[in-house]
């Protein structure tokens, strides 16, 4: 086994020798802008070392990463659209950069991208990873429809928002575990436990962006602590109010989300306070343990030597230990 860094060094590598710019140019061009913007690398990275987890070595697994990678830009692509979004990761939007529609055509030629990428396989693997492939991308869409419905409802519950962090978010890291088992021959089971493995981590990891968007430190946050409420989003800790609240708390914090102030730093601070003093805070701290510690659990069922079941340990504990 390697390092994290090893893994997203042999990536980023892997990465920038395929994806140079091509004829037609305002179609390629959006591509490689975007695949290299950066960002932590999280789910290729998870995929190269699920691949070493079982025994092969992780170049088996160059094209599956990509293929998971591309996918999830593409996807950031028609986010930043459907949200008019400005930036990604400090930098201008691809539709901004260029327009809609580039950003449309050439999130689509990126979706192809991914799926060719498979065909690098033998017809066995390539079946296996295509299926996954095919099943997670259409959750993920449905992830990001639920996102956009909750926009407009009033009556969102907490299984429906984890429902929805689960296909928009979730599954994506799982299925990128699940890849590295399949590439490297791993039984079914096994394939299927390190899914659930990167599933319950992924939820978690979802939950404690909830909570660090609030009470995070905004010098290792990364993003504007308050965003979401500034936004009024209804994540996991304004669920908590609505559903263990009390009578005043609940309208409180209604009554705050119906406000946009061009000063928020007392809106922010105000329903942050609601957040702690309904439990809610807590509760969600509570979640992030239970579902970190059901990823740990499904670790003891892997049949795979203890110090690579410690490895993968030891990744589920640095990433749900950033910062607060």
């Amino acid at each position: 086994m390697h390092s994290i860094d090893f893994y997203r060094t042999a990536f980023i590598s892997y990465l920038e020798e395929n994806t140079q710019a091509r004829e037609p140019r305002n179609l390629y061009e959006p591509i490689a802008y975007i695949l290299g913007l950066g960002g932590k690398r999280l789910r290729p990275v998870l995929t190269l070392m699920a691949t070493e987890i079982f025994d092969a070595n992780h170049k088996q697994a160059l094209n599956a990463a990509l293929a998971i990678e591309v996918f999830h830009n593409f996807s950031l692509i028609h986010d930043d659209i459907m949200d008019a979004a400005p930036l990604r990761r400090g930098k201008t939007t691809v539709h901004e950069k260029w327009d809609v529609n580039t950003g449309i055509l050439s999130g689509d030629a990126m979706l192809i991208t991914a799926y060719q990428l498979f065909e690098n396989y033998e017809p066995k693997k390539f079946r296996n990873l295509a299926q996954l492939f095919s099943t997670t991308a259409l959750q993920v869409c449905e992830g990001q429809q639920y996102d956009i419905d909750f926009e407009n409802r009033d009556d969102v519950i907490l299984p429906e928002y984890l429902k929805m962090i689960e296909y928009k978010t979730a599954v994506l890291v799982a299925a990128a575990l699940k890849m590295g088992g399949i590439i490297a021959g791993a039984s079914i089971q096994d394939q299927n436990k390190i899914y659930d493995f990167g599933l319950h981590l992924g939820i978690a990891f979802q939950l404690q962006d909830d909570y660090l968007d609030a009470f995070g430190d905004p010098k290792t946050f990364g993003k504007q602590v308050g965003g979401d409420i500034i936004e009024n989003k209804k994540t996991v800790l304004y669920l908590n109010v609505l559903k263990k609240g009390t009578t005043i708390q609940r309208k409180e914090l209604l009554d705050m989300y119906s406000i946009r102030p061009k000063d928020p730093s007392a809106k922010i601070e105000t329903i942050k306070g609601i957040f702690l003093e309904s439990g809610a805070a807590q509760n969600t701290l509570t979640a992030i343990a239970e579902y970190t510690e059901k990823a740990f659990d499904v670790l003891e069922e892997l049949h795979i030597a203890n110090d690579k079941k410690e490895v993968l340990r030891s990744f589920g504990a640095q990433l749900m230990r950033r910062e607060v």
